[in-house]
């Protein structure tokens, strides 16, 4: 699954996140190509702006992305988009990864050492880098206590779970950050993959230009 469906409010521009432009496309074209090109991916439902479908198949058509099953406008949160595509997956997969199209450099390997992680029994495994600055939990301007470090992880996407575990946490109210929040509050068991400083988030235009320079230098260019 490929959640698109953002706002891209800090990132300005008269358009949805996924269609701000990267390298002379719109962002969704990226991450859309590398999980079509992904052997271990066998079909993906993109997760869309609403009002903005037709243009979002046209780019799958662009890139000749034949796994897109389906195409579906989001909710008013990630979360709610989450299950709107969640509700497109067939019931008999076994396994899905959810990725957000914000984050289009999507390296070779990820991919499968989620997967693998799943075959060692866990219900979830998400991608994540070491904290290098120092944490500290603030309330108000008052910070309150330092949190250890060498227990903290940076986390990304792709995140991939057993299917059924995540239809059935996905089926509480409310919204999380991430959908591994949602499996741990079941009581799923997740676990962290190396994770990949190129799967860098795009926020803002900073963002999307460190995301472009890293995608010229991929091509040499």
């Amino acid at each position: 699954m490929l959640v698109a469906a953002g706002r891209g409010e800090r990132l300005g521009g008269d358009r949805p996140k996924a269609f701000a432009p990267l390298a002379g496309l719109p962002l969704l074209a990226e991450p859309l190509r590398r999980l079509d090109e992904e052997p271990l991916v066998d079909a993906i439902v993109v997760v869309c702006p609403p009002e903005w479908e037709e243009q979002s198949i046209l780019v799958a058509e662009d890139l000749g992305a034949s796994k897109v099953s389906s195409c579906v406008p989001g909710g008013e949160s990630r979360s709610d988009s989450v299950r709107i595509g969640l509700a497109e997956v067939p019931e008999d997969a076994a396994v899905v990864l959810v990725h957000d199209a914000a984050r289009p450099l999507l390296p070779e390997g990820v991919v499968q050492r989620l997967l693998d992680a799943l075959l060692q029994g866990y219900d979830g495994a998400v991608p994540g880098l070491p904290v290098v600055d120092t944490m500290k939990r603030v309330v108000g301007d008052v910070v309150t206590e330092t949190l250890p470090r060498a227990e903290l992880v940076a986390v990304q996407t792709p995140q991939a779970f057993v299917a059924p575990v995540l239809r059935r946490a996905l089926g509480a109210t409310g919204e999380q950050t991430d959908c591994a929040a949602f499996v741990e509050a079941a009581g799923g068991r997740v676990t962290i993959v190396a994770g990949d400083e190129r799967l860098l988030k795009v926020t803002g235009p900073a963002d999307l230009a460190r995301a472009a320079a890293l995608l010229a230098a991929e091509r040499g260019e």
